[in-house]
């Protein structure tokens, strides 16, 4: 698997990864929508449940590579994901801080509705948002999403409020 934009490339992560993976869910400004940063342990779960998915489902979150230099900035993919006793296909993204506000997770997020659209025949996707991450709002919104509806999310102990985004294949 490997996607192309302009500026990235978009593969499958590997173990050596690993690091690269630390810098963006161990950091507490980035993890704050899963409140608070990953431990190492987590971050190697994160990694292993990405690799399962690419076997089981041909995708996952993939690594952002920035093609000038080569360095990884980030992840961005399509993962199934529960919403109402559904699964439904999202499109996820969670960049290094120091590489937000260029643009390239819009310009990730949109390669990746752009294959789930034309590779996996997808009818519609998914952003699952929390509810404070106006950033990541703004880039499902620059992806041609809209906001279709507010839940409740458990995560780690707490009820978390979510905005679900979502934009349907223009037929």
């Amino acid at each position: 698997m490997g996607l192309e934009t302009q500026r990235l490339a978009l593969r499958e992560m590997t173990q050596a990864d690993f690091s690269a993976l630390c810098k963006i869910l161990q950091d507490d400004d980035v993890m704050y929508a899963y409140e608070g940063a990953f431990s190492s342990d987590e971050v190697q779960g994160w990694l292993d449940r990405q690799l399962e998915r690419y076997k089981e489902h041909g995708f996952g979150l993939w690594a952002v590579v920035l093609k000038e230099t080569g360095t990884v900035i980030g992840q961005c993919g399509l993962t199934m994901q529960d919403y109402n006793s559904n699964k439904i296909m999202e499109v996820g993204y969670l960049f290094q801080k120091e590489h937000w506000h260029h643009g390239y997770a819009s310009e990730a997020a949109i390669a990746c509705k752009e294959y789930a659209f034309d590779k996996l025949n997808a009818k519609e996707v998914y952003s699952i948002i929390r509810d404070t991450n106006i950033p990541s709002q703004n880039v499902a919104i620059r992806n041609g999403m809209t906001c279709i509806a507010k839940f409740i999310k458990h995560y780690r102990g707490i009820d978390v409020p979510h905005f679900l985004f979502s934009v349907k294949k223009i037929l």
